[in-house]
C-alpha cells in the first residue's frame, strides 16, 4: 500500500510540473483568440502551426534563434575550457597563492551579479564591445561557480594515480588531456548544461549590451514581440516553445553521456 501511494504521489508531481508544458503547446497550436475563451480549453479545437509560421515569417524570429544558437554554444565552449583548466590547476597543482586566491574567489560568490553589472558595463564600454556579441560572451569565459564546481569534484581524482603518470614519463598537458579529462566528464556535462542553459535564458544582460535589433538574442527579440502582440497569447506561447526545444533537446541528448561518465573514467584499461 505505501508504495501504491508513493506511486500516485509521483504520478501527481509529474502531472502538476508537466501541465504547464503541455498547455503551453496546446495553446501555440490554437488559432489566434481561441486561447482568450472563459474557460480556456484545454485543446486546439483545430490544430494549426499558423502562430509558428508567423513567427518565422514576419517576426522573423528565424534569426533570433540562430543568434541565441551560436552564442549559447561559443559561451558553452568557452566557459569550459577557462573553467576547467583553472579549476584543474586549483585543485591539483601547486603555486603562490593558490589558496589564498582561491578564497578570494570564493569571497566573490556572495556579491549579487547586479551589483557587477554596472563596472561590467563600462568596463566592455572603454573595450568598445558594447553592441557586439563580444560584450555577451566576455562575462562567460568563466565564473567563481564553475570554478569551484571543477575544482571541488578534481579533488576526488587520486594523486596516485597523477604521479605514476609523472613517473611514467607523461607531461602535464598528456596527463590532463588522458587522464583528467576523461575522469571530469560528468561535471563537465554538467557545467556544459549549466552555462547553455544560462545563457540561453539570461535576458537581463543581452538587453543592456545589445542595442541592435539584428543582434538579439531570442528571450530579448520574444520580450520586444510581446510589446507589439500583447493579446496574442498563442504567438507568444509558440515563442516560448521555440525557447524550451532546444534546451529540453540538449539535455536529452547530453544524459546518456553524463550517467556513461559516471559509470566509466580513464582508470578503467
Amino acid at each position: 500500500m505505501k508504495k501504491i501511494v508513493l506511486n500516485l504521489l509521483m504520478l501527481l508531481a509529474g502531472f502538476l510540473a508537466l501541465f504547464p508544458l503541455v498547455w503551453m503547446v496546446s495553446v501555440s497550436l490554437m488559432r489566434p483568440g481561441e486561447a482568450s475563451a472563459f474557460p480556456p480549453p484545454l485543446l486546439p479545437a483545430e490544430a494549426t502551426l499558423a502562430n509558428y509560421r508567423e513567427l518565422f515569417a514576419s517576426a522573423g524570429i528565424g534569426r533570433y534563434v540562430v543568434n541565441s544558437l551560436l552564442l549559447s554554444t561559443a559561451a558553452t565552449v568557452l566557459s569550459l575550457l577557462f573553467n576547467v583548466t583553472a579549476g584543474y590547476a586549483f585543485a591539483k597543482l601547486r603555486f603562490a597563492g593558490r589558496d589564498r586566491i582561491f578564497r578570494t574567489l570564493l569571497g566573490a560568490l556572495v556579491i549579487p551579479a547586479q551589483v557587477a553589472m554596472l563596472p561590467l558595463f563600462l568596463l566592455l564600454k572603454q573595450l568598445h564591445l558594447v553592441n557586439t556579441y563580444g560584450a555577451v560572451l566576455v562575462p562567460a569565459l568563466a565564473s567563481v561557480f564553475g570554478i569551484f564546481l571543477v575544482r571541488q569534484y578534481a579533488l576526488t581524482i587520486p594523486d596516485a594515480l597523477l604521479e605514476a603518470a609523472r613517473m611514467d614519463g607523461a607531461g602535464e598537458w598528456r596527463i590532463f588531456r588522458s587522464i583528467v579529462l576523461p575522469l571530469l566528464t560528468p561535471i563537465l556535462v554538467t557545467l556544459a548544461i549549466f552555462t547553455f542553459l544560462g545563457t540561453w535564458n539570461d535576458f537581463m544582460w543581452p538587453l543592456i549590451v545589445l542595442t541592435d535589433k539584428e543582434l538579439y538574442t531570442l528571450p530579448v527579440a520574444l520580450a520586444s514581440l510581446s510589446r507589439e502582440h500583447v493579446q496574442d497569447s498563442e504567438l507568444m506561447m509558440a515563442g516560448s516553445v521555440l525557447t524550451i526545444v532546444p534546451v529540453l533537446l540538449l539535455f536529452l541528448g547530453l544524459q546518456r553521456y553524463y550517467v556513461q561518465g559516471l559509470l566509466v573514467g580513464s582508470v578503467k584499461g
